[in-house]
């Protein structure tokens, strides 16, 4: 959460959505304000928003440009009629290339009023920052998207791929239905493409639009929550007994704790650690990039460890999250659960790390299951030089200094639903974030009006340069 103080926050509370001081744009640069305002302001929560609508909105957008309804396809099921989607076709001219794929999420997380300084559903632009829910994570990716697309009809314009859009629902809830898992099980010709393009990728600035960084995501862990679960007779809390479901649990919870997965890594991972340690210029730096070289120096590696996200990068790791035990407060526990939430480096099984756990649990009497939803495990992208090539000329003209960094995301993303069926996918560099992390998932999201400026012509450049040639 940005700090302000009570003058700065007292101008912000009387601010209008949208700043009259906001710096001269372009025409088109207006243009896509509009249609940037319109999706942010859009509720797409899965509680009381509607996916669907943003869907139908931006389809009305690109109709207006020129796209026919055979281009257009909005859809949704009948068990959930406001977390459809959109898919949007721009035929190219080649008949054996094969297009490209576009795909963004239109759904955000949840959002209060009472918690935010500004309401999280009207756009506000203050101080260089567009601030709503889902101005960083996605609508800013979907719009550009949108907006490529309109570009391209409106100027008449055909690359030579065909050139397709996805936005979809579902991503940032586990377990609601998600569009992208929808298309590819369902609808596969509709996405069908021999690469994609997604969020995951972007730069890393100084917090005053210095970019220091840019990132192209490749490959992410599997994300899988296990359940622990403990049993007992339970009987009268006057008369305890050594068999508690609750020392059970939590003795297998403090082996979990206690365990570390081993360091691995892949060639993403190694190029990510090499390039990114020598941009540093400081001591973790210098320890990134002898990790990188040899995997085996442990003071290299006991250095990287102490950064949290450097540590999860290079292994699976597992962790506590929720607990529910006992049924009533005098009688003793009868049952106790736990869910551990682990995301799992490439090249291990779900039912893998199961065992894993497993033996560092070292108790029969604890189950461990696998909870739904079960995420696909598909490979790594490759480094497909006709895909990393164009990103790396156009960070060169953009971001002059600053380096393409191939990365693996702790987290995941819709791109893997897309590698389960072939189609590899990149998170994109190109837009940037601040230190702090904008306030996505959190409080007073935003989004540096630079960047998505900057972000938008780099997009439309890049997908020009992918698919034109």
């Amino acid at each position: 959460m940005r700090a302000f103080a009570v003058t700065a926050l007292a101008a912000s509370l009387m601010a209008s959505p949208i700043s009259a001081q906001a710096q001269a744009l372009r025409t088109d640069q207006t243009e896509f304000r509009g249609l940037f305002k319109e999706l942010v302001e859009t509720n797409t929560t899965l509680s009381s928003g509607s996916c669907t609508l943003a869907a139908e909105r931006m389809a009305a957008r690109l109709k207006a440009a020129g796209l026919s309804d055979d281009q257009l396809t909005l859809y949704s099921t009948s068990d959930h009629p406001r977390e459809g989607g959109l898919v949007a076709v721009w035929p190219g001219t080649s008949r054996t290339l094969r297009p490209i794929l576009l795909i963004a999420h239109v759904d955000v997380v949840e959002a209060k009023r009472e918690d935010w300084t500004r309401d999280p559903f009207t756009l506000f632009e203050e101080d260089g920052f567009f601030y709503a829910r889902g101005t960083a994570d996605d609508k800013a990716m979907a719009a550009v998207w949108v907006d490529t697309l309109i570009r391209f009809a409106k100027s008449g314009y055909h690359p030579r791929r065909t050139v397709k859009l996805a936005l979809s629902c579902g991503e940032e809830t586990n377990g609601a239905f998600n569009g992208i898992e929808w298309l590819a099980a369902n609808r596969r010709e509709l996405i069908d493409a021999e690469f994609a393009l997604n969020e995951g990728g972007g730069g890393d600035s100084d917090g005053h639009d210095k970019v220091l960084s840019q990132q192209v995501q490749i490959g992410e862990k599997t994300f899988a929550n296990f359940e622990l679960e403990a049993r007992n007779p339970g009987g009268h809390s006057s008369i305890p007994v050594r068999e508690n479901a609750i020392y059970d649990l939590s003795r297998a919870l403090v082996k979990i704790q206690d365990h570390e997965f081993p360091l691995e890594m892949t060639d993403v991972t190694r190029a990510y650690f090499a390039k990114a340690g020598a941009a540093r210029h400081d001591a973790l730096g210098d320890a990134m990039v002898a990790l990188a070289a040899n995997p085996q120096d442990k003071a290299a590696e006991a250095a990287v460890n102490a950064d949290r996200g450097l540590h999860s990068n290079l292994r699976t790791t597992c962790v506590a999250t929720t607990v529910t035990a006992g049924h009533a407060r005098n009688a003793l526990p009868q049952r106790a659960t736990a869910n551990v939430n682990c995301r799992i480096f490439p090249g291990h099984s779900i039912e893998s790390i199961r065992d894993e756990l497993a033996q560092v649990i070292a108790d029969p009497s604890i189950g461990i299951a696998v909870l739904p939803p079960r995420r696909p495990s598909p490979p790594a992208p490759p480094l497909d030089p006709k895909v990393i090539a164009p990103m790396e000329k156009l960070v060169t003209r953009y971001f002059p200094g600053a380096p393409l960094i191939p990365a693996m995301s702790n987290g995941y993303t819709d791109a893997t639903f897309l590698g389960a069926v072939g189609i590899p996918t990149y998170g994109v560099p190109g837009m940037w974030g601040s230190p702090d992390g904008d306030g996505v998932h959190g409080l007073n999201e935003r989004i540096s009006a630079k960047s998505l400026y900057t972000g938008r012509d780099f997009l439309f450049d890049l997908v020009k340069e992918l698919a034109g040639k």
